[in-house]
């Protein structure tokens, strides 16, 4: 079958997010109230919330809603009515509501990407990646997803787990893996982060920072060397790289505490990220000379004309830009997602790269996709854009 592309595609990115939209002045208006919070407290939730680029974010509390006599399905309490103090629900408790609310996000945003790949059904679906660091559970939601879209029951299944922001272009590059090794291989990678379940009052500068930035979403796509449709577009997955900073192993990272996840977010990331990555996409273009050569005259957005840069933060967004040189029609994707639905950790580079094809890509585009995490890990992806 020589129609089938020479490499994976990942095609019919479809997001899904839930419906309580929150505004960034209200929720800041709620932790900056909170009994008990400093004065500096009270400063840095203003000027977090305020510089943080994020317009509105989506959440799976229903707690947030204006109208918040909406029924609680049983989750947790997160805002006592009466008093409007944070509560501060266990763990298990938030894991709970977790499991209630992420399995179907998993479950509509696999079917959606299903729905929207042309020629692909689920009888033709081979393997499925599910990628989430917000909760667990187990049969987990790569097997939710088998069960309740009828997969062929001897579909291959992975969960990657607890990674954190940058986890989508792992899953990406294990998917294109799979692609490689058989050409008929369809596969479904859905990541879903439901970060909201984990925000708490604090004085902390680093849970503060977590507070103003996190959202929920989950976002699918079909990863195949299958054709693409007529008129359908995708991103063939070139390559992609690994790199680890030399420093910044203390500056990220996501734990398990006794109220839910904790983040650790030092205010030296989006600096550490800016000195490191021209150096981290080396290896990535390494195999293009053209490319090499615009990566070391920093000329590379020049080179490759369409960006997804995770916006872990506004500041992370402002140092790539200024570090590689791009121009700012090459990030407002990266921006325009920030404002509008925050960082939703895994899920934001996906919806990043949506964006692109949507508004901003032609055939023929170049396109790299930027995450970073815990590690300091930076994750790049060369694509191209390609048209069925």
């Amino acid at each position: 079958m020589s129609h089938h592309h020479p490499r994976a595609v990942l095609r019919a990115i479809s997001a899904v997010l839930p419906e309580t939209v929150i505004e960034q002045q209200r929720v800041r208006d709620i932790f900056a109230r909170q009994e008990g919070l400093s004065r500096l407290g009270q400063r840095l939730v203003a000027t977090a919330f305020d510089s943080s680029g994020i317009d509105t974010r989506h959440t799976v509390i229903t707690d947030f809603a204006d109208d918040s006599a909406t029924g609680r399905d049983g989750a947790p309490t997160y805002i006592d009515d009466a008093t409007g103090a944070l509560q501060a629900p266990g763990t298990k408790a938030r894991n709970d509501h977790y499991i209630a609310a992420a399995g179907p996000i998993f479950v509509e945003a696999a079917r959606r990407a299903i729905h929207a790949a042309d020629g692909i059904d689920t009888a033709d679906v081979t393997h499925v990646i599910t990628v989430s660091c917000t909760g667990f559970f187990a049969p987990g939601p790569e097997y939710l997803i088998a069960r309740d879209l009828g997969l062929d029951p001897a579909v291959q299944r992975y969960h990657l787990g607890f990674m954190g922001c940058y986890a989508a272009l792992p899953a990406l590059r294990m998917a294109a893996q799979f692609c490689d090794s058989d050409p008929n291989a369809v596969v479904l990678v859905v990541s879903v982060e439901l970060c909201t379940l984990h925000l708490h009052a604090s004085d902390d500068p680093d849970v503060i920072v977590a507070n103003s930035l996190f959202g929920d979403a989950g976002v699918a796509g079909i990863v195949t060397r299958r054709p693409l449709g007529a008129g359908e577009r995708g991103l063939q997955l070139d390559r992609s790289e690994t790199a680890v900073t030399p420093v910044g192993e203390a500056d990220m990272a996501w734990t398990i505490g006794d109220e839910g996840f904790d983040m650790v977010l030092s205010t030296a990331v989006p600096q550490i990220i800016g000195e490191h990555i021209s150096a981290a996409l080396g290896p990535l273009v390494a195999g293009d000379e053209r490319l090499s050569r615009a990566l070391d005259g920093d000329a590379l957005g020049g080179s490759v004309a369409r960006w997804a840069v995770h916006p872990g933060g506004r500041s992370i967004v402002d140092k790539v830009e200024e570090a590689l040189r791009l121009e700012p029609h090459q990030v407002a994707p990266s921006r325009d997602v920030l404002r509008t639905i925050g960082n939703v950790s895994s899920a934001t580079v996906l919806v990043v790269m949506q964006r692109n094809l949507e508004a901003y890509a032609e055939p023929g585009d170049r396109l790299i996709a930027l995450a970073f995490g815990p590690g300091l890990t930076v994750e790049s992806t060369l694509m191209t854009v390609v048209s069925g």
